[in-house]
């Protein structure tokens, strides 16, 4: 008997060690098939297939909501944290997340949210190769 929920258990186990909105939100996006459909093992395993579907569906537009209501200033922070994690400079790192487009978003999003989601990864990314002051802190 588990004592939480699975979207519980994949917050506070799961993406934990994930660091970064970007990362997470490319990290949720590759548990969705292109059916649309996600899967985790071991989420399934402890909670049962269902249930872990719905909390990585549901996780998945949390993370993007937050993250298409961030200030720019906090994106370039989380541009920073995400690609460092990746292990990329911030402009490579960026150019692969543009490269999926709509693969990065929750299953069933509208075309208003995918242009928002590419007008915010254009804007982070002009803004990051524009400004040398953060060409160090963001490994460009």
């Amino acid at each position: 008997m588990t004592l939480t929920s699975a979207l519980e258990d994949l917050r506070s186990t799961t993406l934990k060690a994930v660091a970064g909105g970007l990362r997470r939100l490319e990290y949720l996006s590759g548990l969705k098939d292109a059916a649309g459909n996600y899967s985790h093992w071991g989420l399934a395993k402890v909670h049962g297939e269902l249930a872990a579907a719905k909390a990585l569906a549901e996780e998945h537009r949390v993370v993007t909501s937050n993250l298409l209501a961030m200030p720019m200033s906090f994106l370039l922070e989380d541009l920073d944290q995400s690609s460092q994690q990746a292990g990329m400079p911030a402009l490579a790192y960026l150019e692969r997340l543009r490269a999926r487009g709509m693969e990065l978003l929750p299953a069933e999003s509208s075309v208003g949210y995918a242009r928002h989601l590419s007008s915010a990864l254009h804007a982070l990314w002009c803004l990051a190769k524009a400004h040398p002051q953060f060409s160090s802190r963001l490994g460009v």
